[in-house]
Formats: C-alpha cells, sequence, structure tokens
C-alpha cells in the first residue's frame, strides 16, 4: 500500500478521536453546571438592563408636592371637625387665590360625619381631629397630620370661679365625682358641665387624653349639647358653667376664660392636653385631593395655618 493510503486512514481517526473527547468534554461541564445551579453556587438570577425603564416607586400616600399650576374648575370638598374651621378657612382663602378659578368648599359636621362623607364619596377629605382607627386604616382612608392643637378648659368670664384646676379635679368634674365649685375652691353654687356630643372628635380625644379612656359622667349636672359647636357652647356657660374646645377657637373669645391646668396654659409647651389635627383622603387621591395637601403640606400652606 502507498504512504498516501496509509495516512488518509489516520488523519480520519485522529479526527473522530477529537470529536468524541470534546463531545464529552461538553456533556460533563453543562452537567457540572447544571449541578451547581441546582446546589445554589451559581446565580441564575437574570443580568439587569441599565436601559430598562425604573419601576415607578410604591405611592405612601403621606407626601404631596406644591403643584405650579391647578387646572381651573377643580373643586375639592372637605367635611368634619368643628375644631379646624379656621384652618380650613385661611387653607381656601390662599390656595383658590394661589390657584384661580379652583374652590375649597367646607362644611362643619364633626369628624365621624366627616370620614362617613369620604367613605360615602360626597366629600373628597375629612378634617378630623383625632386618629384613624385601625378599621378605618382597613378602609383605605389615609390621615395627614396638619397641626398640633390642644384642648382648652373654659368658663364664662361671670363665672366667680377665677382659680385653675389640677389634672385629677378635672376628671373629676366630667365623670360627675366633682359637682360643686366649693369641691374645687369656688364658692357654693353646682358646677354645670357642658360635654360636646359623642360624634365630635374632641368630645373622643377628651375622653381619651383627658379622662384617660374613663367614661363621662351621666349625673344631672353634665349636660350634652345637640350639636357639636363652640360658639353655641360658649353661650350656654353662664356664670356657673365649664366646657371645653380647641384653643385656637376659644383663644381670641373676649366672653370667656381659659382655665389653667396644673398651672399650665394651652401656650405652654408642658400643656397636658395637646393633640394633633389630620386631613383624611381615602387611596387613590384625586388630583384635586392631591393639589390641595400639597399646598396645604408646604411652606406657603403650614404658614396659612400658623398665621390663622
Amino acid at each position: 500500500m502507498s504512504q498516501k493510503n496509509e495516512t488518509l486512514p489516520l488523519i480520519l481517526a485522529l479526527f473522530i478521536t477529537a470529536g468524541i473527547l470534546g463531545g464529552g468534554y461538553w456533556w460533563f461541564t453543562r452537567k457540572q453546571s447544571g449541578n451547581l445551579a441546582q446546589n445554589g453556587s451559581v446565580s441564575t438570577a437574570p443580568i439587569s438592563n441599565s436601559n430598562a425603564p425604573n419601576s415607578p416607586p410604591p405611592a405612601s400616600g403621606t407626601t404631596f408636592p406644591l403643584l405650579p399650576s391647578v387646572p381651573a374648575g377643580t373643586i375639592v370638598n372637605i367635611n368634619g371637625s368643628t375644631s379646624m374651621v379656621q384652618i380650613n378657612t385661611a387653607l381656601k382663602a390662599k390656595f383658590e387665590a394661589r390657584y384661580p378659578g379652583t374652590a375649597i368648599v367646607w362644611q362643619s359636621q364633626g369628624t365621624e360625619k366627616g370620614i362617613a362623607a369620604v367613605l360615602a364619596g360626597s366629600a373628597e377629605i375629612a378634617a378630623i381631629s383625632r386618629p384613624l382607627t385601625p378599621q378605618e386604616e382597613a378602609q383605605g382612608l389615609v390621615a395627614i397630620p396638619i397641626a398640633q392643637d390642644a384642648i382648652a378648659l373654659v368658663v364664662s368670664k361671670n363665672n366667680p370661679f377665677q382659680r385653675g384646676l389640677t389634672q385629677a379635679q378635672v376628671v373629676g368634674i366630667f365623670t360627675g365625682q366633682i359637682t360643686d365649685w366649693s369641691q374645687v375652691g369656688g364658692k357654693n353654687s353646682q358646677i354645670r358641665v357642658l360635654n360636646r356630643p359623642q360624634v365630635s372628635g374632641t368630645h373622643q380625644v377628651f375622653q381619651s387624653l383627658v379622662l384617660n379612656g374613663n367614661n363621662f359622667g351621666t349625673s344631672s349636672n353634665i349636660e350634652t349639647m345637640p350639636r357639636d359647636e363652640t360658639t353655641g357652647m360658649l353661650q350656654e356657660l353662664r356664670r356657673d358653667g365649664i366646657g371645653y374646645a380647641t384653643f385656637n377657637q376659644v383663644v381670641d373669645q373676649q366672653t370667656v376664660r381659659v382655665v389653667a391646668v396644673d398651672g399650665l396654659t394651652p401656650e405652654s409647651a408642658n400643656y397636658p392636653y395637646k393633640r394633633e389635627l389630620f386631613y383624611v383622603y381615602k387611596n387613590p387621591p384625586t388630583s384635586g385631593v392631591a393639589a390641595f395637601l400639597g399646598y396645604t403640606t408646604s411652606d406657603e400652606g403650614k404658614g396659612a395655618i400658623a398665621g390663622q
């Protein structure tokens, strides 16, 4: 046989051998990679694409930007606590002036009715003077803290009682254990206690904050007002009554006197009866709600609240 004929089979054998070895190596390394991936030693997460759009962050429902403009015709309906009448009034004037053609329409029917109105869709914002309950939050309601306020005890300036009270005496008066002014250092005269209705957020906070969760008294000298209104309560104080209201609503009243508690008045940093006021909306907020809350929580809005 010629040398040429002997070389050809040899070359073919080498090619076949190389193919078998290469295939075996490929099968072995693939099997090992699969085993490593199953054992968690090799990451199988997809490689991120830096050019892909970012997913929007989840809405927290707690912050809103101050908008440069708001469409004319935007109307925001607010209902809720009488404690926030002055805040609502101040923000309405400033918001409508900044954004011509808009309107803030508000009613003061009490915290509970404000919340009910938002849930029913007849109002977009509830002005409330107490925190939301877990049950209310579960219905999609979100509370935004707006301002801090104090609950003030008030008597008529014509009331002979010219002293202050201790926290224990306040509890005694509003739970019916103390019924005469002489029991707290005043003249011998029955104390007429004016209580706000249960739908009032101020009533609920007073019960929690001032009475330590105890119930209001039911003695004959304790009267529950038919409506949650401060003006009517102040008019009913006369010479023997005592009531309570948000401090901002009584601080400039000329006919009543704020009663100090443990020697402190509501202006004091250590005054014991302080609470937060909130605006509440239902998720997701409407564009009008977002615009109004963006203004309310801005420096300009906070200035409007502080200046009212």
